[in-house]
């Protein structure tokens, strides 16, 4: 399992690069509309979850970029030594890959590419993109492995 939340790792960095780029190149001049609910429309976080902080001069840059590498470094520990129940080593794993395909954002470009967005009428939830969704997946394998955890240990 240590080697499958590797490999889960490195296909959503790799999902993650793949629709960023496609963004770039595609989304530059346009926004596409997916339905009533959901459209792709390029926009860059200079900040953290929700733009905290995008608007305080650039040294949040290398905040979330440190924080990012020293997850990552403390998620690969973690596979590699722990036993943790297999949901969170895929959890850790899909952690793992949205840190690295949004700090390798922040490295290369200074921001974050962000192009999925949602929306109900003309009430927006923040733009994301893939790495932001391998994170939430990866929160909530963790809590199904810990709540599993937690049910088997009841019976």
């Amino acid at each position: 399992m240590r080697i499958a939340a590797l490999v889960l790792a490195l296909l959503w960095v790799a999902f993650d690069y793949v629709t960023k780029q496609w963004a770039l190149s595609t989304l530059a001049d346009q926004s596409i509309v997916v339905n009533e609910y959901m459209n792709f429309a390029l926009a860059f976080n200079r900040g953290a979850a929700f733009s905290f902080l995008a608007d305080h001069g650039g040294w949040q840059r290398w905040l979330f970029l440190g924080l990012a590498v020293v997850v990552s470094i403390w998620l690969i520990y973690a596979i590699l030594t722990e036993k943790p129940q297999w949901l969170m080593l895929l959890g850790y794993g899909s952690i793992l890959g949205g840190a690295i395909g949004n700090g390798y954002d922040r490295m290369a470009h200074g921001y974050v590419v962000d192009f999925i967005q949602w929306h109900y009428q003309n009430y927006y939830w923040p733009t994301f993109n893939v790495a932001d969704i391998a994170i939430c997946t990866g929160v909530a394998l963790i809590i199904g492995g810990w709540l599993f955890t937690k049910s088997a240990a009841k019976t």
